[in-house]
């Protein structure tokens, strides 16, 4: 399919190049030819001029007898003698006497064109590959008509330049067209690239998805198929199952707000809520808020506020940005620690003012002791749906599921909160990057301007989908 898509797109941009070379191609021949027929025209103009300036007209001898005008032309003292010598190149004079006769010619023989007067040349053939252009005035002295003067110059100084001018763009034309052809290949094979990679995206997003979806859907399904074939369940199995079905609807619900959350941040339709937003405050938020999941896996959530004065004068962990967006990031973030640490583990957020490329921001950490991230999966975690290690997601799917069978069970993640980290880090012109040691614990580190600033250079999103 892609293949295709390419040809079409490199013949497409061939083709167009190519008109547009044959049209300047020819507009160009077509100018340079006119010029050079243009020059010969004005070359017989100006001998026309010349040799009417220098004809030698005398009185007509009327007692010999009556003739119809009072004047001729001396042709000996006008003219002279033909010359001998014929070059290729030479312009030819033909003198014709009031009644059309040819009385005098530089020609070697005379041609048997009869006379056409014009303003402008006139190309005729003499023979075979043999061109004249010619130019015919009558010339006239007080209304008396004395003769024709008819001059001709060879047509090759026009068909020789011309017919290599042709040659030159045919051969020129030919080769950028086969340039363009090479071009337009390279420059599709570019352009298709990134749509096939979206495409690639897009069909392992699906997959993801798919597989996300049908493990709680399948989960419900058996559920509700149990509770209907057994008709001598009492309420307590009655309401576990239901307690089942409704943890399995809020993973659903969670999965398809978290997948709605990046559609509209791919498309840009996620616009922002901006307010200062007291960071400290809102940390506090998140650790009470997870307080309860840290304690049921014996786990300690500490919160610790370096009150550093980098700024001199602020002191204050307060910045501009979207509330709701912040509380869903670090939520997203301590959560994830939460999962990863073994029990008896730490989960530490340290709270800072830092300085990023000049301007004041403000820097969290999230620190785990959990069994960490190998090295050559630190560039991907941000991916969405993104698996570290195969065995170890069927080991957290098997435990999770064997939760969701427990009233105590809890909804387990969507595998896009990494993801959406990122995202919001970037809507807020932020940072994020992630350190990690295996069997010693994983850092989060992320950095936000207190100010929303164009100047602050930010991580590029390559949406995975």
């Amino acid at each position: 399919m892609f293949q295709t898509t390419r040809r079409r797109l490199a013949l497409w941009y061939t083709g167009v190049t190519a008109v547009l070379l044959l049209v300047f191609a020819s507009g160009f021949y077509l100018y340079v030819r006119g010029t050079l027929i243009e020059r010969v025209d004005d070359t017989l103009n100006h001998v026309v001029e010349v040799v009417q300036r220098s004809l030698v007209v005398e009185a007509s001898n009327t007692d010999v007898a009556p003739i119809a005008s009072p004047f001729k032309v001396n042709i000996e003292a006008s003219f002279g003698d033909p010359p001998d010598a014929v070059d290729d190149d030479r312009i030819d004079l033909e003198w014709f006497n009031a009644e059309g006769n040819l009385l005098w010619s530089t020609l070697s023989e005379p041609l048997e064109i009869p006379i056409r007067l014009g303003h402008h040349g006139e190309t005729v053939e003499i023979a075979e590959d043999y061109l004249l252009r010619q130019l015919t005035q009558r010339v006239t002295l007080n209304d008396n008509v004395l003769g024709y003067l008819r001059v001709s110059h060879p047509w090759f100084e026009v068909t020789k330049p011309a017919r290599q001018l042709f040659i030159d763009l045919s051969l020129g034309t030919s080769l950028l067209v086969g340039l363009v052809a090479t071009t337009g290949w390279f420059l599709s094979g570019l352009a298709i690239e990134p749509i096939q990679a979206s495409y690639q995206h897009l069909k392992q997003f699906t997959a993801d998805a798919s597989h996300e979806l049908r493990n709680p859907i399948a989960l419900i399904q058996t559920n509700v198929q149990v509770a209907l074939a057994d008709s001598e369940l009492d309420v307590l199995e009655q309401r576990q199952q239901l307690e089942v079905i409704e943890r399995l609807t809020q993973r659903l619900g969670r999965l398809v707000d978290d997948l709605l959350f990046l559609a509209r941040q791919d498309s840009g339709m996620l616009q922002l809520n901006v307010q200062p937003c007291p960071v400290d405050a809102l940390l506090m938020e998140v650790v009470e808020e997870q307080q309860a999941l840290a304690k049921a896996k014996g786990i300690q959530l500490k919160l610790e506020l370096e009150e550093t004065e980098v700024v001199p004068g602020d002191e204050s962990f307060t910045l501009i940005g979207d509330y709701d967006q912040l509380v869903r990031l670090f939520t997203n973030l301590v959560s994830n620690g939460i999962q990863y640490t073994p029990e008896d583990g730490v989960v530490n957020l340290v709270l800072k003012q830092s300085l990023y490329q000049s301007f004041p921001c403000l820097q969290a950490e999230i620190h785990d002791e959990g069994v960490g991230i190998p090295a050559e999966a630190l560039p991907h975690v941000f991916n969405r749906f993104y698996r570290v290690d195969p065995a170890r997601q069927r080991s957290l799917l098997k435990t999770s599921m064997e939760k969701l069978q427990s009233p105590a069970g809890r909804v387990m993640g969507t595998g896009l909160g990494l993801a959406i980290a990122q995202a919001i880090c970037h809507n807020h012109q932020g940072h994020i990057n992630v350190d990690s040691v295996l069997q010693q614990g994983t850092t989060f580190t992320v950095i936000l301007p207190k100010q929303q600033t164009k100047k602050i250079e930010t991580r590029t999103i390559h949406p995975k989908i």
